[in-house]
């Protein structure tokens, strides 16, 4: 959910870490070149561990996503992926979705693996247990409305920096979800924007993006407070510049945080401003979130 700190953890390992805001933790997953015994490793177990990071890195990334899947974006072989697996599985960092396969035949579902929430909450950050007895206190002191005004000063910063690149997308709604996509990403979100062009008969008007978020750095503080996932969504749609629609969270189960952006009319270009706390007129349908 917001902009600037210090790296995330990847599970297993335990950098030095340093105080971050409460709603700017910015989770960088790197990408660790495969590290076999011949990549110079210092002993076979780190080599292990590297090529872990790497497994666990793409199922963040392309989740779900198969063991056959993940061996042929990674060039291993079956048996090493599913070592991997089975060792991420039994720490609980990873979960198997089952799905149901593509075409008419019968058979079982598939097995597709996700981060599991102990594995997102251990990509955030440590400070986020204090942060939400923090703000229980203030909403008990001074209700929930301070709450919303907190979340509201968070991600008026994350409004301030993307305003300006995508506002140079013109009116192009598709357009501009995916700079926002790209700009959730180098925030650590790990975002992808997804155009889904409506089929005849059905009418243009109703194509659309789906802009999912694949890490979330205070999913555990969200999950407390869903005002945090509100005040995202309607700065997303202040940002496109149409009303959106958050069809899952991170926060509330989902393996991705999904939200729905119509793409069929131009978008209201040049209007993007933080909202006021508490202003009314800023809720709408983008706060029907499926469960």
């Amino acid at each position: 959910m917001s902009g600037a700190a210090a790296p995330a953890a990847v599970p297993g390992r335990n950098p030095g870490r340093g105080p971050a805001r409460v709603g700017s933790a910015r989770a960088h997953v790197t990408v660790v070149p495969d590290a076999g015994p011949a990549a110079g490793a210092s002993h076979p177990h780190d080599a292990e561990e590297r090529t872990r990071d790497r497994v666990l890195n793409a199922v963040l990334e392309h989740g779900p996503i198969s063991a056959a899947e993940l061996g042929d974006l990674l060039g291993f072989t079956p048996a090493a992926v599913r070592r991997h697996l089975d060792h991420l599985s039994r720490t609980g960092v990873i979960e198997v979705k089952r799905a149901a396969r593509a075409g008419a035949g019968a058979g079982r579902p598939a097995r597709r693996y996700v981060l599991s929430s102990q594995g997102q909450s251990s990509l955030g950050n440590d400070y986020l247990d204090i942060a939400t007895v923090a703000l229980r206190r203030l909403g008990e002191a001074a209700g929930p409305e301070a709450v919303r005004q907190f979340a509201v000063e968070r991600f008026a910063d994350m409004e301030r920096r993307y305003a300006p690149e995508i506002e140079q997308a013109g009116p192009d709604i598709a357009a501009r979800a995916q700079i926002l996509s790209e700009a959730l990403s180098r925030d650590g979100f790990v975002a992808s924007a997804q155009s889904i062009e409506a089929k005849a008969p059905l009418p243009a008007a109703l194509s659309s993006v789906q802009l999912c978020q694949g890490h979330c750095p205070i999913q555990h503080l969200a999950a407390q407070f869903p005002v945090f996932c509100d005040v995202e969504t309607e700065v997303f749609s202040r940002l496109v510049g149409v009303d959106v629609r958050r069809l899952s969270t991170l926060a509330r189960g989902g393996h991705v945080c999904t939200t729905h952006i119509p793409t069929g009319r131009p978008a209201a270009v040049g209007t993007s401003r933080p909202a006021a706390p508490g202003n009314p007129d800023e809720v709408s349908n983008h706060l029907q979130e499926r469960p």
